[in-house]
């Protein structure tokens, strides 16, 4: 060896050596070793590409002598077999040579031979005491390259290999530092109490983005199978379908995590894929997908899945990496149905107890009521009878028709507190406006919705509303009451303000607090604002259906539109 070619090559591996203790890029370092190593040993074409565990080989670096791109560009792979330099460095850990490119096969010989390459020199790359991958020098002419080619090649290997190992190290660190930040999101919102939906739209972006997936799905299963997709995430900018319902059946990844119970992937989504989930999958261009089931508390739940479309499979640690995530979105549903199973309880008890307080009014008005209304017209039709000259008799029968008469109002009274009649009849919008006329302050009523909504639904706003205006009445010194009642994003809320001196105090009183676990039950929210001398405004939201059940039908009736102004009525 030549002086000079010597005094070259310890320069080039010194550059090498200095992009290594630099910490270059991967892509920086790569780049720069291809072109160092066919500078120095003189090839018309360097690549340096890595092994998977799938007996594929993809281009991290390359260098072409006459300046132009070289013809295999970073992240071009080719699967391994035949008779090649690639494979055989693949199979023996060692160095291989092909001096007659036509004695050579496989899918790396039929890439070459397509691109004119004449001999070709192999040296494995071992990081770690593992073989990761490849240096390549090629000739474009037939001469063999030069015997000395492979030991002269060592040398750089070394180099790239310590420089890979400290890349994957400072890799590592960082992908468990994003993980883990990652992780740290989702488990802030699980936390908080954030909605499912919420935490699945979450981990479906968080997921994807840190494997680096061009989708993520995830998906509900019914009990025979089908799966709806809940979230989803792309890379791509189009909207992926979610509420769609998928039926099983084929070879799929979500029908394959829900026949088995666990993790499944698929490296080749084109070809041995069927069903409707796959028909979806080619249809979004996935190339290779890999999936993990969402386990509830010992239940098959549903799955949560990423896909490439990239021409090679996603890593072999995509599953561990998944497992976090869908132990958060499991946690997290655990959590909503424990609330939704508690709240649905709570509004039983609530439903269970208005049906009783019906009953009782019922029974008060069939019963205890007419009896007094009876009573009252049987005394009237006695006192016809009493002779003329029983004046004292007289006025004592009047006083006891009177008194009958105050009694049945007193009941009436106390059987509209327990449930009132008029909202059972006609509705809230009804039941609001006779509030308003025997309210002792005056109320200026905006009513913009006419629909019937659930029982309990009604009765909790109905129940507010009168609280509110009693409290109103005993405590704020108002000269005026105004009742807003609308539906927003497909919630009832109501609003009661008045112009007395405020600063009440919800914890004095066990009737905000009552109000309070009737409308939570209900899935509602109650907000008390009162600043001293600026009023007293309650504040409440409700669902439109009760938990637990079907959002009930709405009764017909035309929009309302604007203020109803009621005149006050003391009564």
């Amino acid at each position: 060896m030549s002086s000079d070619r010597i005094v070259h090559e310890r320069a080039a591996l010194r550059r090498v050596a200095a992009l290594v203790a630099g910490a270059a890029p991967p892509e920086r370092m790569f780049a720069a070793v291809a072109a160092e190593v066919g500078r120095a040993i003189g090839s018309d074409l360097t690549g340096i590409c890595r092994f998977d565990p799938d007996r594929t080989a993809s281009a991290v670096g390359a260098w072409s002598a006459n300046g132009q791109d070289p013809p295999f560009p970073v992240g071009t792979w080719v699967r391994l077999g035949g008779r090649n330099v690639l494979t055989r460095v693949f199979e023996t850990g060692g160095p291989a040579r092909i001096d007659v490119p036509a004695a050579s096969s496989g899918e790396p010989a039929s890439y070459a031979k397509a691109r004119g390459f004449g001999p070709v020199v192999g040296v494995p790359i071992s990081v770690d005491g593992r073989l990761w991958g490849a240096v390549m020098v090629i000739s474009m002419s037939p001469r063999p390259l030069p015997p000395d080619t492979e030991d002269r090649l060592a040398a750089f290997t070394d180099l790239v290999a310590n420089g890979i190992a400290n890349t994957q190290a400072r890799t590592e660190l960082r992908a468990f530092a994003e993980e883990q930040a990652a992780l740290r999101r989702v488990a802030t919102l699980v936390a908080r109490a954030a909605l499912p939906e919420q935490v699945f739209a979450a981990v479906a972006t968080e997921a994807g983005q840190l494997i680096g997936a061009d989708f993520t799905v995830l998906g509900r299963y019914e009990p025979a199978g089908a799966a709806t997709y809940v979230a989803a995430w792309t890379r791509t900018g189009r909207e992926f379908p979610v509420g769609i319902r998928v039926q099983p059946g084929g070879r799929n990844i979500h029908t394959l995590v829900f026949e088995s119970g666990r993790p499944a992937r698929i490296d080749d989504y084109t070809a041995v894929t069927s069903g409707a989930a796959a028909h979806i999958g080619r249809d979004w261009g996935f190339r290779a997908a890999v999936g993990m089931p969402i386990s509830v508390e010992g239940r098959l739940w549903g799955c949560v899945s990423v896909a490439s479309m990239r021409d090679q499979p996603l890593p072999p640690d995509t599953e561990e990496r998944l497992a976090g995530f869908t132990e958060l979105v499991a946690t997290a549903i655990a959590k909503a149905e424990a609330q939704a199973a508690l709240t649905a309880s709570r509004a039983r008890i609530v439903t269970a107890a208005d049906s009783a307080r019906r009953r009782i009014e019922r029974d008060l008005h069939d019963g205890t009521q007419q009896r007094l209304v009876s009573l009252a017209l049987q005394l009237r039709t006695a006192q016809l009878s009493v002779p003329p000259g029983a004046g004292e008799l007289n006025r004592q029968l009047d006083e006891v028709a009177a008194g009958l008469v105050d009694a049945v109002d007193e009941l009436r009274e106390l059987a509209r507190g327990i449930h009132p009649a008029v909202l059972a009849e006609g509705g809230l919008h009804a039941a609001l406006k006779a509030l308003a006329r025997r309210s002792a302050v005056p109320v200026r009523l905006d009513l913009r919705t006419r629909e019937r909504y659930p029982e309990p639904i009604e009765i909790a706003a109905y129940y507010a509303v009168s609280e509110a205006l009693a409290n109103t009445a005993k405590h704020a010194g108002a000269d005026l009451v105004d009742v807003r009642v609308e539906v927003l994003d497909d919630r009832l809320h109501i609003s009661v303000g008045d112009d007395g001196h405020g600063g009440a105090d919800p914890r004095l009183g066990t009737g905000l607090i009552g109000l309070t676990d009737r409308i939570e039950a209900l899935g509602g929210r109650l907000g008390l604002h009162s600043p001293r001398d600026a009023g007293t405004t309650l504040r409440l939201t409700l669902p439109l259906a009760v938990p637990g059940e079907p959002p009930g039908t709405a009764a017909a009736g035309p929009p309302a539109h604007g203020a109803v102004p009621v005149a006050h009525d003391p009564r």
